[in-house]
């Protein structure tokens, strides 16, 4: 199942009324890449009738079923990579380059 954290939320809340989009779903699309990583679209989307969906204290999350394993167990994050530059990220346990973020802490350690 696809996890969103309050950040993602709230930014897709915000994204949907700034960009005139209230009341249309957000749509999320992956690709597995050669490297093994995938990538990820997202955008606002009338639902289709064959949609997985999802929803979340008001948001709706829909994709088409062939994404559904690669997004399984994901987590959505909106967070500030530098100062200043926000974005959507995906935490994804399916992407061959992902880090657990408790595997990621213990990397640094010699």
């Amino acid at each position: 199942m696809l996890k969103l954290t309050d950040a993602a939320l709230k930014q897709v809340r915000i994204a949907a009324r700034q960009g005139g989009a209230e009341g249309l779903a957000l749509r999320l699309a992956a690709k597995r890449q050669a490297d093994g990583s995938i990538s990820y679209l997202i955008g606002f989307d009338e639902p289709g009738r064959d949609d997985f969906k999802v929803e979340k204290e008001g948001v709706t999350v829909v994709m088409e079923p062939e994404y559904v394993n690669l997004l399984d167990g994901s987590v959505m994050d909106y967070v500030e990579m530098e100062p200043g530059d926000f974005r959507f990220i995906f935490l994804n346990p399916n992407d061959e380059t992902y880090v657990a973020p408790e595997d990621a802490a213990t990397e640094g350690r010699a």
